[in-house]
């Protein structure tokens, strides 16, 4: 009899050792939500939402300064219009319906002188898209200061952008045929706090024989935005040959830098994710800055 109960007993201990090792694995799992969920709670003011408003927050601004005549100002407008009606860009940019695109638009020249297009729209639907392309399909072309104030235009794009900051990527867009040539320089403006989280891309129109136009002390004007504009995780610069090329350089730009896959949910009003991933094909990074330059 004796001999019997000594395996029960052992039988009874491992079972109690046990069950103390699973309890305090659950608490110590149910602190780290504990934690987790305060940590969460800091970044987020106390609040715990379900998901972010958006997932990228898209810029546009286009170039309209002396060096675009009338009719590459219409190329360019009915170009991007073309673009955001392009079935694999409606399927970029509705791909997670549950985490939208933040779409806006302006124009740009000289100092001061800017319009914008499309104020902020969520794309929830390709129906969204197609309303804004009428609308810049619709828009009669205006004055504007003939110069080229680049710096300021990003300047401008970048308030635009932190005005959603609960998106989960900040993204700013700049066209342009032309070095800056008035106003702050564009790496001054970049170098700024608040343009730290937002990534910079260039789409670049050249002459019709694809020989960039606009030529600086630094190269072309290619070597010029790499230095000078771009910035960020997979920034780049798509370019155009001509402005009746723009649809095509449009649509190119835009399916790169809408292929962001959402890695996770990102806080209403945390920090905006640079998660971006490398579209389909890899970017060329400046190796060294060229010496700078005076703007005038």
């Amino acid at each position: 009899m004796a001999g019997r109960a000594r395996p029960a007993s052992a039988l009874r201990a491992s079972c109690c050792a046990l069950a103390r090792f699973k309890l305090a694995r659950f608490k110590l799992a149910r602190c780290a939500l504990v934690w987790g969920a305060l940590a969460l709670g800091a970044v987020t003011g106390g609040a715990l939402p379900a998901q972010a408003a958006c997932r990228q927050a898209l810029a546009l601004g286009l170039d309209v300064s002396g060096s675009v005549d009338a009719d590459e100002w219409r190329h360019q407008m009915d170009g991007l219009a073309q673009a955001l009606g392009d079935p694999d860009v409606i399927r970029a940019f509705t791909a997670h319906p549950d985490a939208p695109v933040a779409l806006y638009i302006y124009e740009w020249a000289g100092i001061g002188s800017r319009r914008v297009l499309s104020d902020w729209r969520d794309v929830t639907s390709a129906q969204v898209l197609g309303d804004i392309a009428a609308t810049l399909r619709a828009t009669p072309r205006q004055p504007h200061d003939p110069a080229t104030a680049l710096g300021e235009a990003m300047a401008f794009g970048a308030s635009a952008l932190l005005q959603r900051s609960d998106c989960w990527q900040l993204t700013l867009d700049i066209s342009a045929d032309g070095a800056s040539n008035a106003g702050p320089r564009p790496r001054d403006i970049r170098a700024q706090r608040p343009l730290q989280n937002i990534t910079i891309n260039g789409l670049l129109v050249g002459d019709p024989v694809g020989e960039p136009v606009g030529e600086t002390a630094a190269g072309s004007l290619s070597a010029y935005f790499n230095a000078e504009v771009i910035q960020g995780l997979d920034a780049f610069v798509e370019t155009a040959a001509g402005y009746r090329a723009y649809r095509a350089a449009m649509t190119r730009k835009l399916l790169r830098e809408l292929q962001t896959v959402p890695m996770g949910r990102a806080p209403t009003g945390a920090v905006p994710k640079q998660q971006a991933q490398s579209a389909t094909r890899p970017q060329a990074q400046p190796q060294a800055r060229p010496q700078a330059h005076d703007d005038t």
